[in-house]
């Protein structure tokens, strides 16, 4: 792991803390937008993009799952890096990665970033969204790339492809989002490389706190906000399919297994038996990465054997009406 400073990278061995040992999260800084008005800088062509991703990464779990489920594999190509990060930070190098980089052949995502700004400083995240001919970085936030994908790139969808941000339910899915990224999406990290027992404690608290809530709304209704599967439900399932295989041992959240909360585990399962979304997930990869990679937390690598997950069980999410 390490970040970049005036454009150079630099090595580090631990993740940034606050004063009271809470995991600080830096924002992304590619901020750009794919956009089919006339003269875009970054216009909707099918073939133009490309995507730089980590199976193991839940932030670019999601940007995944929308390209697969809104049929946009031939229109946007993938690279996705090696299951461990180390010194050098993502891995994409030919013979290494899970799928190496054909595009801008880099063995290391921090030379892509050095590419779009020779003077970039920060941190080398994933996703990515990269403009092959513009030779740059167009964004590198999860949740921004996810709303092009549905609603700026319509002309380059499948057939029958979903709306995952619908007009009428963005505020709905927006605020769902929201509530989300805090306590859940980012508190299983913030528990996880916490440096403190209090802001451990801290976090983990508000992140069961969030479960024990949304396991309420999925009582009532199939999906975060409603009747119809959206953005927001990509944006849960990613943190949830690692909860039990990671989180709860890895990060030490566990008060409870994800197993026990009857509605987030057939929400969960729901998701992951919609055609298409199981390819996405490849939970051997996330626990090599996660298991492997932070030595700070697991200091000899060793990856558990468990858990067994069925995860094809029947989910009873489609039942024909709820409460």
């Amino acid at each position: 792991m390490g970040r970049m400073l005036d454009g150079t990278w630099y090595r580090e061995d631990r993740f940034p803390t606050d004063e009271g040992g809470r995991f600080v999260r830096a924002a992304t800084v590619f901020r750009d937008t794919v956009t089919s008005e006339p003269g875009a800088a970054h216009p909707v062509v099918s073939g133009r993009y490309h995507l730089y991703v980590s199976w193991a990464c839940p932030w670019a779990h999601r940007v995944l799952i929308g390209r697969e489920l809104l049929g946009l594999q031939s229109a946007i190509s993938v690279c996705a890096a090696h299951p461990h990060m180390g010194e050098d930070g993502w891995v994409f190098a030919d013979g290494k990665a899970a799928i190496p980089d054909a595009v801008g052949g880099v063995d290391f995502l921090w030379q892509a970033y050095a590419r779009a700004d020779a003077e970039f400083t920060g941190r080398v995240t994933v996703p990515v969204l990269w403009d092959r001919e513009t030779n740059t970085i167009v964004n590198n936030e999860s949740r921004e790339i996810l709303r092009m994908l549905g609603t700026q790139m319509t002309a380059l969808h499948g057939a029958n492809a979903p709306d995952l941000c619908p007009p009428d339910l963005r505020p709905a899915i927006d605020e769902a989002i929201d509530a989300i990224y805090e306590p859940i999406n980012n508190g299983v990290y913030r528990a996880g490389f916490a440096r403190t027992q209090s802001a451990h404690e801290e976090a983990v608290t508000q992140l069961f706190e969030a479960l024990e809530h949304w396991e309420g709304v999925l009582a009532q209704h199939r999906w975060l906000c409603g009747d119809r599967f959206t953005e927001a439900d990509i944006c849960l399932f990613t943190t949830l399919v690692r909860f039990d295989s990671v989180y709860v041992t890895h990060f030490k959240c566990n008060v409870k297994r994800l197993v026990e909360y009857p509605n987030l585990w057939g929400f969960c399962r729901d998701i992951y038996q919609m055609p298409g979304v199981a390819g996405t997930v490849h939970l051997a990869h996330i626990k090599q990465h996660y298991f492997g990679s932070h030595r700070s937390i697991n200091p000899h690598g060793l990856v558990p054997l468990g858990p067994q997950l069925d995860l094809q069980a029947p989910h009873d999410r489609d039942r024909a009406s709820w409460a």
